[in-house]
């Protein structure tokens, strides 16, 4: 297949445009229903004003579709590609896109959020293995939070569109804030078709030239035979041949313990995402206006603003860590960000507590503040930790786990928060108050420092086992060193050496029986 000319830095950020590109549609399509749905609006008098229950339903439902959408990843991801597997996603969104916009039923707009949602879910499991596997480990932070910031550009958009679109009257009022995200699913499919795959796959999957040739453009090399191109894909081939040792992968590999520590790895990618989801984050993104609205007396109106407000400032603060998550490491800035959410909300049911107007507009001002905390830490890091800690042998399988324990764990979240809201009010803020609180010391007590590593180096990153996986007693919680695959390099190349050596006498006994 035809790919775009471009190499080095160049072809990098074209990767990074295009992997941001799915999360701005995946941002876009996450906030889109927000401003809909809850209000007698267009909207609601072709769909009978949908009770709580099913408005609920409406949002919810897209999240299973997600994480049905993570499954096929799991299932399928690793056999056609990440290249190809964002293709089928975006394609998949195209078309549940179509019949969300036509939707003349309950029943055909339910369909289409499920459908949807599993193009997202597809795209969401891929997208960050793909960014992660064509950059080096001094960007792979910054790059990879950069799309993270990009999904609040989508939710920001989503917002506004539909808070300018309900002055207008008529079905286009909704048809087409909900239509509007096809644009976005097409240009990610006609920019992905022109890029290529990841090298690591290819390698994994027996297309060794096309891998070499992918490296040597990302390197910004003449030739696959260049020396640093050859020292990469070594440490990538020796690293595979660790990983693959056993034969051909097994679904048992996941629960593999050792020094591998395929177990772990999977803990840590599934129990990520359940931390960022049980902060609250998606209880402020995806029913800003509903909380503030139902939990701080605004009008509908006025909750509208806010939403759109705090959407701005979750947008500005999610580029803080381009600058952050490569020099202060992923570790510290999840349990500044826990604690930061914490504190939030431990003052938003304070404030709340009184029943007072005043205190109600300081409790918005903590959920802008919550907003900063949760940019900086547990909005890009959950995406980007998974991809890096899992070995390229079960990276597709490991993100498609975290995926899908994000969404399913987004739908609880949605589905409980309005019902949490109407029966305990304000006292909703002390339940994940407590939870941010914990996220702190099990951060510190189990999860590695994967900055600045090669995804080859990562291979290593248990090997002083014990519970935490010898992060509780690395300074830091950095457990290895930066190019601890070259060691291995070197172990091969003396084996190969000796094997090499214990075969000339034979060689040589050999040909004096010949004479």
């Amino acid at each position: 297949m035809w790919s775009v000319p471009l190499r080095g830095k160049y072809l990098v950020w074209t990767i990074t445009a295009c992997c941001c590109q799915g999360f701005l549609l995946q941002g876009y399509d996450q906030g889109v229903m927000s401003g809909i749905i809850g209000a007698d609006n267009q909207f609601g008098r072709d769909f009978n004003h949908p009770d709580p229950g099913r408005q609920g339903t409406i949002v919810a439902i897209y999240d299973i579709g997600c994480a049905v959408g993570s499954l096929f990843a799991f299932f399928l991801g690793e056999s056609i590609g990440r290249k190809r597997m964002i293709m089928t996603g975006a394609s998949i969104m195209l078309l549940g896109t179509a019949i969300l916009t036509s939707s003349t039923t309950f029943a055909q707009l339910i369909v289409g959020r499920i459908v949807t949602g599993i193009g997202n879910g597809c795209n969401s499991s891929s997208i960050p293995v793909y960014q992660s596997e064509t950059c080096g480990g001094e960007v792979r932070g910054t790059l990879v939070c950069l799309n993270s910031a990009v999904t609040i550009i989508g939710l920001v958009f989503a917002y506004w569109l539909d808070y300018g679109m309900s002055f207008v009257e008529g079905p286009v009022q909704w048809r087409l804030p909900i239509g509007f995200q096809a644009v976005f699913a097409l240009c990610l499919l006609i920019q992905v078709s022109m890029l290529p795959d990841s090298p690591r796959w290819c390698m994994a999957h027996g297309f060794e030239a096309e891998g070499a040739h992918i490296l040597a453009r990302l390197e910004d090399k003449d030739s696959p035979d260049h020396p640093d191109v050859v020292l990469k894909k070594k440490e990538i081939e020796v690293s595979l041949a660790q990983e693959s040792a056993g034969g051909p992968f097994r679904y048992r590999e996941l629960l593999q313990g050792g020094k591998i520590g395929n177990f772990r790895r999977i803990c840590l990618c599934s129990g990520v995402q359940v931390m960022q989801q049980f902060s609250g984050a998606n209880m402020i993104n995806y029913l800003a206006p509903v909380v503030y609205q139902n939990t701080m007396g605004m009008s509908r109106n006025l909750s509208l603003i806010l939403g759109g407000a705090t959407a701005c400032t979750f947008m500005l603060a999610s580029f803080i860590p381009l600058w952050t998550v490569d020099h202060y490491g992923r570790r510290a800035l999840l349990m500044i960000s826990a604690a930061g959410l914490s504190l939030c909300f431990i003052l938003t049911s304070a404030l709340l507590s009184t029943g007072t107007r005043p205190a109600a507009f300081g409790a918005t001002a903590m959920i802008f503040l919550f907003q900063i905390f949760l940019g900086i830490g547990f909005l890009p890091i959950p995406w980007l930790y998974p991809a890096e800690i899992s070995t390229t042998r079960i990276r597709a399988r490991g993100a498609a786990v975290s995926a899908f324990s994000n969404w399913m764990s987004t739908f609880i979240i949605v589905e409980i928060t309005p019902i949490a809201i109407a029966n305990i009010g304000w006292r909703v803020f002390v339940i994940f108050a407590i939870l941010n609180a914990l996220w702190v010391p099990i951060v510190y007590t189990f999860f590695p420092e994967t900055k600045g590593l090669e995804l080859e180096d990562i291979d290593h990153i248990f090997d002083q086992g014990s519970i935490t996986g010898g992060v509780w007693s690395s300074p830091g919680g950095r457990t290895i060193q930066r190019k601890r695959v070259d060691q291995d390099i070197e172990v091969k190349e003396d084996d190969g050496k000796e094997d090499r050596l214990a075969l000339r006498p034979t060689l040589v006994s050999t040909c004096d029986l010949t004479h």
